[in-house]
């Protein structure tokens, strides 16, 4: 027997061992192999076994199985190939991004305790009065973790061990879970009546007549949730597993919670956020199937679920199910494919759904419910634009808004997409502090004094002196949380204010602390970046403000417009949720801008029209394929010089290929990051084959030396 493994390296081809005749027998598609590869011991995955073929050189043996479980079934290695194929990604970086890299680790295993139980029918036995004691308690105890046992009867594992020396107790080695959600206290539910438009969505999801995937429209706060958990429900009664997706890690403690009060011990979470232990611990109780129901971020797409019943991909339309980094994989997409070949029902939610989804509806291609009311008591909120002239953070009318919640005992939402202090910082003369490495303003941060680049990392201390014309006075430009939040303590002394953006959530848990306080109204108010506008649920919050609402209409992509209508439709439905009415100000200095002016109004379908006729004009997606590739280099002649070549390349190619259009090469949107001088050429087509064929094509006629790096992002959502 032959085996076909792919090694732990991006070599994008598989290698052919021989197995001995030992392991044959053992040996399974899927499993982590321990192989000979050069002058060192390598591992890989088995992706296909075969009858001995005759080959020109001599094959090595395999050296041994690492595990008998296969880390893959027959069905996700599938997954695998195509993503790798469809994303022109090499097929072991997408079995890397497949599985947690602490499941990979060589010294990863489960945590084992020492864990003691009493004897049952035990001889009776001298003891002391203290011995005497303590056995009682073990027994009424019914045994327990040693380390436990001892803190709470204030005794040593020592003594506790004489007991086991006596035959009364025994004291064994188990394994000890690392549960991710120990620290939070989940309160079990029950089901809740669905009302009309949550029922058809449910039974739309169930309808065994059809398993194309469902587009589920509902409005924020339209009961979606609910909707997913008895879909689930109905799910694990059949015997099946599901996976519900969310975009953002600080969305997952709300969720989680909510998934772990109707279904308990079933629930895994993955999430980067984990301990590497943690996240050990759920994949292989998912892999196990002791837990049927996964909850996560995009990686959860992949979670090791057998017989796959449901796919649950919540607030779809939202930009970091894709993965910006090898494989570049959209999980939205991954999710309906993975569907597909497992024969699992998808359901795609969103108040705002992407217009990628919105066409595929109208294709035929998805079905559509639609939930077009709150559920319980809650009404959508009143929104009002602010026409902002002055360069205030605030505007007079919320500045009172605030003022009558806090008086009425309400809470507030805040938002705004940038953190720090000042987004810049520059002298009279006009010289702006930049990152050496990515040529951006720094952006000041207060809270310790210094200038960040928020591309790389780098940071560094506000100079005494202007390099330039040394004078020692610096003005702060722009709006980050940091100075939004000293304002607001300025204009509300005694208000309670948290602020949630990446700064003050870099601890563990600290996205659930600060939404736990939030929600048991420790705060008054709560300001923060994007992770703060979709998906949370509080009550009590009748009042959202947006602040500086046109910011992202000003970056330099054709999605602008619509991720500003979505961003301001998702964090305005934060407000009047319960039986409060609530209340919307979007702060902006252009409150004629359409996005805003279409989000102010709460009409999607009106919004989505608008702007597919202007991608279908321009030939955009959803009506092509896009891809971008990205030239990169050190050396920013080199970089231009071999992204022109391939731009001209490429035009030449294209006039042999039906349908498909090259731009030319230009410097990135963000031209230099890291380091790296970057430049983009984009390909548009009808066929996403001929982009492929374009892309192998340059690759195999151009390859770029040492000090070049050419990717293509296939689909690429972000061309900044």
């Amino acid at each position: 027997m032959q085996a076909k493994v792919a090694i732990d390296l991006a070599l994008d081809r598989l290698f052919t061992y021989e197995v001995p005749e030992a392991l044959t027998k053992k040996l399974a598609v899927g499993q982590l192999l321990s192989v000979p590869f050069g002058h060192r011991t390598a591992r890989g995955f088995v992706l296909e076994l075969h009858d001995d073929e005759k080959t020109e050189y001599r094959l090595k043996r395999v050296s041994s199985i690492i595990d008998e479980v296969p880390f893959f079934s027959p069905a996700l290695l599938e997954l695998v190939k195509k993503i790798a194929a469809y994303s022109a990604s090499p097929l072991e970086s997408v079995l890397r991004a497949a599985l947690p890299a602490s499941v990979l680790k060589k010294n990863a295993r489960a945590r084992e305790l020492y864990y003691v139980e009493a004897v049952s029918g035990a001889k009776p036995v001298s003891l002391t009065a203290r011995q005497r004691w303590l056995y009682d308690q073990i027994v009424r105890l019914g045994g327990g973790w040693m380390s436990r046992l001892c803190a709470e009867l204030k005794t040593t594992a020592a003594t506790v061990k004489e007991l086991s020396g006596k035959g009364l107790v025994t004291v064994e080695l188990r394994a000890k879970r690392r549960d991710p959600l120990r620290a939070g206290r989940i309160l079990p539910t029950r089901a809740l009546e669905l009302n009309g438009e949550q029922a058809s969505a449910l039974a739309a999801i169930m309808d065994g007549s059809s398993r194309s995937p469902v587009l589920l429209r509902g409005i924020t706060g339209s009961g979606k949730t609910e909707v997913y958990l008895q879909a689930i429900a109905r799910i694990l009664e059949e015997g099946r597993g599901a996976i519900v997706m969310v975009p953002e890690i600080s969305l997952t403690p709300q969720t989680v919670q909510r998934f772990a009060g109707r279904f308990g011990g079933r629930v895994a979470v993955l999430h980067s956020a984990l301990s590497d232990g943690e996240r050990y611990d759920e994949w292989h109780r998912i892999r196990s199937g002791e837990a049927r129901v996964v909850v996560g971020p995009r990686s959860a797409v992949f979670a090791p679920v057998s017989d796959l019943g449901l796919i649950v991909v919540d607030e779809e339309h939202e930009g970091c199910y894709k993965q910006e980094e090898c494989p570049r994989y959209h999980a939205r997409d991954v999710a309906v494919l993975r569907g597909a070949i497992e024969g699992a029902r998808v359901v795609l939610g969103s108040a705002t759904p992407s217009l990628e989804s919105w066409m595929n509806v109208k294709r035929g291609k998805y079905r559509l419910s639609r939930m077009d009311s709150r559920a319980g008591a809650g009404t959508l909120p009143h929104i009002s634009i602010v026409e902002m002239r002055d360069g205030a953070i605030y505007s007079k009318e919320l500045l009172e808004a605030v003022a009558l919640r806090l008086d009425r005992g309400e809470q507030t939402v805040l938002f705004l997409n940038r953190r720090g202090y000042s987004r810049s910082v520059s002298c009279a003369c006009g010289f702006t502090l930049c990152c050496p490495q990515c040529d951006v303003p720094y952006t000041y941060h207060k809270a310790d004094s210094c200038l960040r680049c928020h591309i790389c990392g780098k940071w560094e201390m506000v100079p005494r002196s202007c390099p330039e014309c040394a004078a020692k006075a610096f003005s702060y430009e722009g709006i980050g949380t940091q100075r939004a939040e000293a304002a607001l303590k300025k204009c509300f002394p005694r208000a309670s204010i948290l602020r949630m953006d990446a700064d003050s959530t870099s601890r563990k848990r600290s996205h659930d602390d600060i939404l736990g306080a939030f929600r048991r109204r420790e705060a008054d108010i709560l300001l923060g970046t994007q992770m703060i506008a979709k998906g949370l649920d509080f009550p009590n919050v009748t009042l959202v403000g947006v602040l500086n609402a046109d910011s992202s209409l000003n970056m330099a992509d054709f999605r602008a417009e619509e991720r500003t209508f979505q961003l301001l439709s998702q964090v305005s439905g934060r407000a009047g949720r319960s039986e409060l009415p609530g209340e919307v100000f979007i702060q902006t200095r252009d409150g004629g801008a359409r996005a805003i002016r279409f989000a102010a109004r709460g009409n999607f379908e009106e919004f989505a029209e608008s702007e597919l006729a202007g991608r279908k004009e321009c030939f955009l997606p959803p009506f092509c394929h896009l891809a971008a590739i990205t030239v990169r280099s050190k050396d920013p002649l080199l970089a231009e010089n071999w992204a022109v070549m391939y731009a001209k390349s490429l035009m030449a190619y294209a006039g042999t290929v039906k349908g498909l259009t090259v731009g030319e090469a230009v410097p990135g949107a963000l031209a230099k990051a890291d380091g790296w001088y970057r430049w983009q050429i984009v390909l548009r087509s009808g066929a996403n084959s001929a982009i492929l064929g374009a892309w192998r094509w340059i690759s195999a006629e151009r390859p770029p030396p040492g000090a070049v790096r050419a990717v293509i992002d296939i689909d690429a959502m972000n061309l900044v």
